[in-house]
């Protein structure tokens, strides 16, 4: 167990989809050890999350409490948790100026194609669970900044 968690920031333009997905999913998955935590944000937050992103959320056991659509902004406001993983879910907000984040966060891109079907969702939700589940199998405390960058990035090419 860490003593700080690796907290990890997910972003995508509306924050209503793919991101809520992804932080939803983290948080599951790293259950109770305190070795991460993950947040969502959108550039352009819809102000809600998608409601077909809950009910598959729901429906794989994944608690859905406190879920909401957020701004980018909110991260890097004083007293914020600090980021350590930037990691953008969909190209549009990969290509965006994103806020200064203190502590020079990591950065990745894990590109996912835009759900609109129940079919695309459960998509969306596979890609991302895998890339997650490599995510909290590393040893994100005993491995070297630049190694670290890498094993990130390579993750987002499977």
């Amino acid at each position: 167990m860490t003593a700080t968690p690796f907290n990890v920031l997910f972003l995508c333009t509306g924050n209503s989809a793919r991101s809520i997905l992804a932080e939803a999913t983290l948080n599951h998955l790293a259950g109770t050890d305190g070795k991460f935590h993950a947040y969502s944000a959108g550039s352009f937050p819809k102000g809600e999350p998608n409601p077909l992103a809950l009910a598959l959320l729901q429906r794989e056991g994944i608690s859905t409490e406190g879920a909401r659509s957020k701004s980018w902004d909110e991260f890097s406001a004083p007293g914020a948790s600090p980021i350590h993983l930037v990691v953008t879910v969909c190209d549009q907000a990969a290509g965006e100026q994103c806020p200064y984040y203190p502590g020079k966060p990591l950065k990745a891109h894990w590109g996912v194609p835009d759900p609109h079907t129940s079919d695309e969702f459960q998509f969306a939700y596979e890609v991302l669970r895998r890339r997650i589940e490599r995510l909290t199998a590393l040893k994100v405390e005993n491995t070297d900044r630049t190694e670290l960058q890498k094993q990130l990035a390579e993750i987002g090419h499977e």
